[in-house]
């Protein structure tokens, strides 16, 4: 039994020291980019700004493109992985925001380097294309996931991603898990984009539950804003 604990926790040290040197890797290409455009930034310079070798990099990352794309590629197999083992009386849609909370927590830890990775997406369209089309392949396998809860024996197909024709062999997910899957997608930029414009005063966490929360009650229009109303439309109690 010692054994195997121990070796449980070198397998956690290690996979911590992993995500730590990704995520030097990102924030230095980051930050270069911001500075000097993406496609001026060499993989070999953003390698001596997180302090490891070129060959380093690309254990982490395929190309000079994904270290700007792919910050974290495991972000949504923990979130499919949270909807799957999550209690069975809670609803698909409070499913997918307990989950995705979870995940987002991170942007409020690292807003600066998020905020810097859109305006570098502004300034290259094709790092914004390349982002866009794996997040449209995420939300294929969120929406996977969706059904698969909704009816463990349905027809929503293996619970993994699709990869190419992905679109064609999706043909038979529902409509509520594709609705579902690409609202949460949504949900979650509304919410960082609005955290960005306001805070402070209000936390990530807040405003993103807010967004579920006008999910959940169907979009009725809020009441008229008073003097007892924060900003973004919410009762004083709640």
């Amino acid at each position: 039994m010692q054994c195997v604990t121990n070796k449980g926790a070198g397998a956690g040290l290690r996979e911590r020291k992993k995500q730590a040197t990704r995520a030097a890797l990102s924030e230095a290409a980051v930050r270069l980019a911001a500075e000097h455009g993406a496609e001026n930034v060499t993989v070999e310079a953003i390698s001596n700004a997180a302090g490891v070798s070129p060959r380093t990099f690309f254990n982490y990352f395929d190309s000079h493109d994904d270290v700007f794309v792919m910050m974290d590629p495991d972000v949504g197999e923990r979130v499919r992985r949270a909807i799957r083992d999550a209690p069975a009386e809670l609803s698909p849609l409070d499913a997918v925001r307990e989950a995705m909370a979870a995940e987002l927590a991170e942007v409020e830890l690292r807003h600066e380097v998020w905020s810097l990775r859109a305006k570098v997406f502004q300034k290259s369209p094709h790092l914004l294309a390349r982002g866009l089309g794996l997040h449209m392949a995420e939300e294929r396998d969120l929406a996977r996931t969706i059904a698969r809860r909704i009816d463990p024996d349905g027809h929503g197909g293996p619970d993994v991603h699709g990869g190419p024709g992905a679109p064609c062999e999706d043909a038979d997910i529902e409509l509520y898990p594709r609705l579902l899957a690409a609202v949460a997608g949504t949900a979650a930029r509304v919410a960082i984009e609005h955290w960005y414009a306001h805070s402070p005063p209000l936390t990530f966490p807040e405003i993103f539950r807010d967004v579920f929360t006008h999910l959940s009650a169907g979009l009725p229009q809020p009441p008229a804003q008073t003097d007892d109303r924060p900003s973004d439309g919410r009762t004083t109690e709640s």
